[in-house]
């Protein structure tokens, strides 16, 4: 049977890795380093697969919140700074025959066109169940179930930011939206996810579009 796509949300700290920064990276790819949780590691070494779809946070921002759509691009595999006697996350206790800590590689596919912020998740009745939402949840990578992936879709779509009323628009990562994207970088790709986002708005689940032709966009949900 094909394998299922599921959902993640995964967290990072914009002034140590921001979206900006992974688009900008080589291949706008990364490997997801340092985490020292073993919850965390075990959702990355035993069930994130390649074409799984990634919400990426900003977390300790302000404010914090949901900034753009990412990809697992390479399975679970050991995280080489758990070695490395220079790095700050490293594990003198891990063997390297038998590691302790793992990683995944993620890719960027496009910026939100709309920032999420934290609470208007909060505030969203059918996001009451999303993990990070949750008081005390401080998983850096965490599940999101499937209708929660396309509400927040929906809201990263349609939501109006404080920029857009008059107050002026900072940009880059300094800016109160806390702005995803250098919008110059990826506008088609923002413009596509927007339309994704809107033809899954006009469909019901596994439903077709008016064409007859299967709703499968590359940042499509179920």
């Amino acid at each position: 049977m094909p394998k299922t796509r599921r959902y993640w949300l995964m967290k990072s700290e914009p002034d140590v890795f921001s979206w900006d920064h992974l688009w900008r990276s080589k291949g706008r790819r990364t490997c997801w380093d340092g985490v020292r949780n073993y919850q965390a590691r075990n959702f990355m070494r035993d069930e994130m697969k390649k074409g799984d779809l990634v919400l990426f946070y900003h977390s300790n921002a302000k404010p914090p919140g949901v900034a753009a759509v990412a990809e697992v691009v390479k399975e679970g595999y050991p995280d080489s700074t758990q070695f490395d006697p220079k790095d700050g996350h490293y594990d003198a206790k891990s063997d390297p025959e038998n590691p302790r800590w793992f990683m995944v590689d993620i890719r960027a596919k496009a910026a939100l066109p709309e920032f999420v912020p934290m609470d208007a998740l909060k505030a969203n009745k059918k996001l009451a169940d999303l993990a990070v939402v949750q008081r005390g949840q401080r998983l850096s990578v965490q599940p999101v179930k499937p209708a929660e992936w396309r509400e927040v879709l929906r809201m990263g779509a349609s939501l109006r930011p404080r920029w857009a009323d008059g107050a002026r628009r900072t940009g880059g990562l300094r800016g109160q939206e806390a702005a995803p994207a250098d919008r110059s970088a990826s506008p088609t790709a923002s413009r596509t996810l927007k339309l994704i986002v809107q033809a899954h708005l006009r469909a019901q689940r596994g439903g077709v579009l008016g064409t007859g032709t299967a709703l499968r966009g590359p940042l499509g949900g179920p």
